[in-house]
């Protein structure tokens, strides 16, 4: 056997292998394609209910009402509410945004407002009060 002829058979030999990985490579592909067709539901496909379930509406223009507490920055979504919290004194507004719109305890909230905390809890209940009635007894729990 010719040397030049060992070298063309390993040359043939390896051209053979590459075709053979490329054609094995392009029929996995065609069957993963395939695959994937026959588990997979175009969008257009689904009913209107199962859209509604996988869809979400975004207010991006929406008209929130916003509070600047102390330097903080609360949004309120509720008109009606907007409108009672706005109604309040500026000490008793603060209470009630950092309380339960940035989730402040009353000893943070006293230490914001160098106040003693007795005071804090005894004006956000006070106001609370008030809220309720500025929002003529509407309520979660009424």
């Amino acid at each position: 056997m010719e040397p030049r002829s060992h070298e063309e058979h390993i040359r043939h030999t390896f051209d053979a292998f590459c075709k053979k990985v490329l054609r094995n490579e392009a029929r996995d592909y065609l069957d993963e394609l395939a695959r994937r067709r026959s588990r997979e539901i175009s969008f257009s496909e689904l009913p209107v209910e199962v859209m509604e379930q996988l869809s979400v509406c975004d207010d991006y223009f929406a008209e929130d009402r916003t509070f600047d507490v102390l330097g903080y920055i609360v949004q309120i979504a509720s008109d009606e509410l907007a409108e009672a919290i706005t109604s309040l004194p500026a000490e008793k507004r603060n209470i009630i945004l950092l309380s339960y719109f940035l989730e402040m305890t009353d000893m943070e909230i006293a230490e914001l407002l160098n106040m003693v905390r007795s005071s804090v809890a005894y004006r956000r209940t006070a106001t609370l009060k008030l809220l309720k009635e500025l929002m003529g007894g509407k309520t979660d729990d009424s």
